[in-house]
């Protein structure tokens, strides 16, 4: 059997591992485009933060390795340029020498990845405006930066590249402004979430330039000029562009195989496309999202790595299917760390889920153990099924061991409420008796069961101030002096027993304390004492780091964010 490998990053490096480990006869030849194979997209940034410092770190294999280890035959700077699926076979091009070949094939993955979003306007071509995709990438940036005492650099986009991007630069002593159109950082995440994002990146001195659309770029006094619509450019010595990606399926489109969302590649859950005995795998493939079910575009590596997998086992007759991604992902920000797996509210919204969400700020270990830090979680489920749709989290300890938890139980079909049941390991420096992620599970076992009811800080600016309601904080007296909501009395937890007689009965009683849990507490003592209470969900901690991102906001351009 002949196997052919087009690209050789991730799930193309993982299929021809994977092959050769079940099949020790097939004939497998791998063609990379770029002179690197193997390499660990990931940690590019880190390089040219001079984090990582030996450029070999950033490839797993080499070719050599790939031929002494699996006898593999790896060709780097050999690009595909057509397929014949009738005939079976494929064009190469040596980049080299410019040398022209056929290679024919039994059997075909295409592993192309996706490519930078580089947009159609004046200026993008300048050599001062770069994109970040393979190693030589990073040679390119880490050497322009060293050669040129880069001062100042605008980033294009506040994905995972531009933020990993912005962090290392920043190390390098370079001030950076992130600019993009949408108002927040890191997609995936709801806007609540990403302001706990903002502040930080504020704090570290990185201008955030949101609601702004780049219209082009020019040349200033020897900088690149970044040109803003209807407001004034920003001028820098470097651009990087990281405004997402797009499958990269040329070749796929050429050869007339099916495609989808993006001109992504059609495979079934097999990694099989539309022409025999061509299978396609990684950033370039159409996926169905595990969680809804719905066609969807997720480039991660674990996902990739995970179908060059499945499409070897077909390859090699085991029946193997892929059962979609879901989309788990994590980020290092400085020292904060924020993480997602599964869908968001925007998600969940567009396609008329009938959704419900808690929002928590659990420690990351016991409190009474040294240096415990709170994390924002987010955890969102179907109301009358309790199926478990997603999370969010963003902190600074322990934030990578709940996800993946939550990733584990929405994986497996755990029942939402059904988190407070998971035995998880317990010491004072690693976790509480009870797990965050326990604790999201009482909370909606809690709301299931209507001990619970909630209200969310977007209701803040409806909830009515003429007297038809209480409004009341329950924080102590100095937490209130220092900081509250127009309109809430102030009755600390531990007195309201002793003062719930002022608070008349037929009124409803929205409360809140600093992160929902000592206003749960007062929302059960008011429910048996015969009051309907509705809890602040996430906190007036929560709230305020919104209210106080909006505000930052609205002083970086002239009209703010909109409310």
């Amino acid at each position: 059997m002949k196997v052919i490998i087009v690209g050789g990053v991730a799930g193309g490096a993982s299929a021809a591992a994977r092959i050769r480990r079940l099949d020790e006869n097939a004939q497998i030849t791998m063609f990379e485009r770029s002179g690197f194979v193997s390499y660990a997209n990931c940690g590019l940034p880190y390089y040219i933060g001079d984090i990582i410092t030996d450029p070999e770190e950033l490839t797993l294999q080499t070719p050599e390795s790939f031929w002494s280890r699996f006898n593999i035959n790896v060709k780097v700077q050999h690009e595909v340029i057509s397929l014949d699926t009738s005939s079976k076979s494929v064009s190469v091009k040596n980049l080299v020498t410019g040398e022209i070949f056929e290679e024919s094939y039994d059997k075909l993955i295409l592993s192309p990845g996706a490519k930078p979003t580089v947009p159609d306007m004046s200026g993008v071509n300048s050599e001062k405006i770069f994109t970040l995709r393979t190693v030589e990438d990073t040679f390119k940036i880490h050497k322009f930066i060293s050669d040129n005492n880069i001062k100042s650099a605008v980033i294009a986009g506040g994905g995972y590249i531009g933020l990993e991007m912005a962090e290392n630069l920043l190390n390098k002593g370079v001030d950076v402004t992130i600019v993009q159109r949408p108002k927040q950082v890191m997609a995936p995440l709801d806007y609540d979430m990403a302001c706990q994002i903002h502040g930080l990146l504020r704090e570290k001195g990185i201008k955030l330039k949101f609601g702004s659309s780049v219209s082009g770029f020019g040349e200033s006094g020897g900088k690149v000029e970044t040109l803003l619509k209807d407001e004034h450019s920003l001028v820098s010595d470097i651009v990087i562009l990281a405004i997402g990606v797009t499958p990269d399926t040329k070749l796929a489109e050429e050869a007339g195989l099916e495609l989808g969302i993006k001109n992504s590649i059609v495979v079934n859950d097999k990694m099989e496309t539309s022409a025999k005995d061509v299978y396609a795998v990684g950033d370039a493939v159409q996926v169905q999202h595990f969680v809804t079910g719905e066609d969807s575009l997720i480039s991660l590596a674990g996902p990739a790595n995970k179908q060059g997998r499945i499409a070897a086992d077909n390859i090699c007759g085991i029946d193997s299917h892929y059962k979609g991604s879901q989309g788990s992902s994590i980020i290092k920000i400085f020292d904060m760390t924020a993480a997602t797996t599964g869908i968001n509210e925007k998600t969940a919204k567009a396609l008329n889920i009938n959704y419900d969400k808690v929002v928590l700020f659990p420690l990351s270990h016991a409190g009474y153990y040294p240096d415990a830090v709170s994390m924002a979680m987010k955890v969102l489920y179907e109301k009358n099924t309790l199926r478990l749709l997603g999370a969010q989290i963003v902190g600074y300890e322990g934030v990578d061991k709940r996800i993946d938890v939550l990733a584990t139980a929405i994986r497996a079909g755990i029942s939402a409420d059904k988190l407070k049941d998971l035995d998880l390991a317990y010491a004072p420096p690693y976790s509480s008796a009870k797990d965050p992620v326990n604790m999201a599970g009482f909370m909606i076992e809690n709301i299931n069961t209507n001990k619970l009811s909630q209200f969310h800080w977007d209701d803040m600016d409806s909830l009515p101030h003429d007297g038809s309601v209480t409004l009341l904080d329950v924080r102590t007296p100095y937490e209130y002096k220092s900081r509250h909501i127009e309109g809430f009395i102030n009755i600390q937890v531990d007195e309201l027993r002793k003062h719930i007689e002022q608070l008349p009965k037929e009124k409803p009683v929205y409360v809140m304390c600093q992160s929902g849990l000592r206003s749960y507490i007062a929302c059960r003592i008011l429910s048996q004492n015969g009051f309907e209470c509705y809890n602040l969900s996430g906190g007036f901690g929560f709230l305020n780091s919104i209210k106080e991102e909006e505000i930052a906001a609205s002083k970086s351009y002239p009209c703010g964010l909109p409310r």
